[in-house]
Order: C-alpha cells, then structure tokens, then sequence
C-alpha cells in the first residue's frame, strides 16, 4: 500500500481504528475522518508508534451535520491529490428518536446521507487516481430493512432496530447503485457484513436489541477479527477490479432481497441527492 492515500471514517474505535492501523501499517498514508479531534490525535499517535508509520492525519467531521461532512471534503481536497481507498465505516445506533441538524432522522442521516455525500464530493479525486475502492461498512441487520424510505424523519413512530436495519439496507442499495454508475472505470465500490463484533458500538441498545447485545457480547468477534474484511477489500490483490458485492467473511455473499431491487436503488440514490442538496454526476 506504499504511495496510496485511505481515508477511514469512524476511526477511532473498533473495527475503524483496527482498519486504519493495518493500512498504515501497509505503508499506506492513512487520513482518519473523527468526529473528536482529540480522540482522533491519541489514535494518530499509537497508530504511528506501533507502526512507524508518521503518514497518519486527522480530519474532524461531524456526520449529524452535512455542512461538516462538505467542510471535511474540502479540507481533504486541498491537502491531497489523490484518494485510492475510501472506507466508510462511521455508524451509530440510537435507542430514541433524533433528528440531524439538516432534520432527517439521525440513524438514515449518519449511516447513509453522510457517507453518500462524502463519496461524491471525493469521487472525482478518485476517479484521477486509478485503481481505486471504495468499501461501505454495512451490517447483516439490513436482512431486515425496508427499501421504502418513506417516513425520513421517523414521524410515524420510531424503532431503533428498523431504523438501523433500513440504514444499512441504504448502505447496500447505495454500494449496488454506485458499482452500477462506474461500470467500466477503475473505481471500484463493494459493501460488508463485518460480523457481530464486540465493541461499544450498541451499547446503549434498548428492547430486544439491547437483551439480545448484552447477551450476545460474550460471544462475539474481537475489532480485529471484525475488521478482516474492511482490510480485505481495501488492500487484497484478490478483489481488485471486483464491485457491487456484499461481502463477509471475505467471501463474496447474498445481500437479502430488498437490497437487489434496481427501482429501490435508483430512488435511494434520487432522493439522497435531494436531502443533500446536490446533483452528482458519476460519469
């Protein structure tokens, strides 16, 4: 990975922080996206200091805002030429209902809207560089997502579970709608399943999902066994020139069938550049 720019988002913890550490330890040149600077700077620092590598930097955004997530675009653009992985793994679950500052329910907003909107103003950066991926964390949880997306503020009652699982079947129909949009260019876009991991992603899990989290814990992976996949399709030999699959266990996998629906995809995709406020163009 000597000479190639990654970017991480949600790196400061977990499956993202496990991520950023074995690419830098690549030799990549390794950006992490934070939402704290401060935590971001203390995981800069073990990052070089267990890898030797001081090509780590920190970028803040704030993914409940999509003002920030274009400042962050911006900022990254002025110091970079090139993006050769970008992996989106930033994600939160929250047990009541909150909106974003651009008033969409908070769940859809930081696990979809943000990273939508941070690939397409990166994407012409990427384009320029070559060979490049792009890798979306999903979850199994999107089995049970709806590809309706028709109540964005979660008006007529709010699940935190169904809001999570239609998040990331967002993650899936976005991966499948992008690989579609690149078709024959050398940008590559795939989503993953990274396992139930145990990390405090969740942990304020209510209801059924909370019982089933607390219960579950003791049985699940480590970050660095559930990273394996995120690190597979950022750096693998074996999976370039591969896009639009879903992943786990770095195996190409059945996403469920909601996420194959091409009307859901391309209406995800319009209504995405809607909320965000901007036209994308792929070609």
């Amino acid at each position: 990975m000597n000479g190639k720019v990654c970017l991480i988002t949600g790196a400061t913890s977990g499956i993202g922080q496990v991520t950023a550490l074995e690419l830098a330890r690549m030799g990549a040149t390794v950006v992490l996206l934070v939402r704290n600077r401060q935590r971001g700077e203390a995981v800069q620092q073990s990052i070089t200091a267990q890898t030797g590598n001081a090509n780590v930097e920190v970028l803040v955004a704030d993914f409940t805002a999509l003002e920030s997530v274009r400042a962050a675009a911006e900022q990254f653009l002025s110091r970079y030429q090139r993006l050769d992985v970008l992996v989106n793994n930033a994600g939160l679950y929250v047990s009541t209902r909150q909106l974003s500052a651009d008033g969409c329910e908070l769940t859809f907003a930081v696990n979809h809207l943000a990273p939508f909107l941070l690939t397409n103003l990166l994407l012409e950066c990427m384009q320029a560089s070559g060979a490049a991926r792009i890798v979306n964390v999903s979850s199994g949880a999107h089995m049970a997502g709806s590809n309706k997306f028709n109540d964005l503020r979660a008006e007529r009652g709010y699940n935190a579970f169904r809001a999570y699982a239609d998040s990331k079947l967002a993650n899936v129909l976005f991966t499948y709608e992008l690989a579609r949009r690149l078709e024959g260019q050398d940008v590559t876009a795939n989503c993953l399943h990274p396992g139930a991991v145990r990390t405090n992603f969740g942990a304020g899990a209510t209801g059924i999902f909370g019982v089933f989290f607390n219960l579950a814990r003791p049985f699940m992976l480590s970050p660095e066994q559930g990273a394996q996949t995120s690190i597979y399709l950022a750096s693998s030999p074996e999976v370039a020139g591969i896009s639009g699959k879903y992943f786990s266990n770095c195996r190409a996998q059945t996403s469920s069938p909601n996420s194959y629906d091409h009307t859901a995809q391309s209406r995800l995709w319009s209504l995405s550049e809607q909320l965000c406020g901007t036209l994308v163009d792929t070609k």
